[in-house]
């Protein structure tokens, strides 16, 4: 499966965006889907996940400004970012893949480690 972000750009703090990524080259709708944020010098965190079935988990950070969702008919995830902080400025990334095992902490089916990645889509919060 080949992944390709797009969506990301530059708005003032308040703003919104709304990110997708749409996967090609084989079956999207049976995979967790999950995005990540990196910014410059931090390491890649993952901000917001989604099973086949819908299920979804977000981290403490970002819950009830984000909202993860799909549209498997179209191989696509969207990220909806709503009251965006300068904090929130990053590289955005999606990753898919089948899940493989349950996460109590997190009470979420995902995979330990996902193979496939998009590219990356650029977040620019200004204050």
């Amino acid at each position: 499966v080949q992944l390709q972000a797009s969506g990301g750009g530059l708005v003032q703090a308040g703003g919104s965006l709304r990110p997708s990524c749409e996967g090609t080259g084989g079956i999207f709708s049976d995979k967790t889907v999950g995005w990540y944020h990196q910014a410059p010098g931090a390491e890649r965190k993952m901000v917001a996940t989604m099973t086949s079935d819908g299920s979804s988990d977000y981290a403490e950070s970002v819950k009830g400004r984000f909202t993860i969702s799909r549209e498997n008919a179209k191989n696509t995830v969207y990220l909806q970012i709503n009251k965006l902080e300068p904090e929130d400025t990053a590289n955005y990334y999606c990753a898919a893949d089948l899940p493989d095992l349950y996460d109590m902490c997190r009470m979420i089916r995902r995979p330990l480690r996902y193979n496939y990645w998009g590219q990356g889509t650029q977040v620019t919060v200004s204050s």
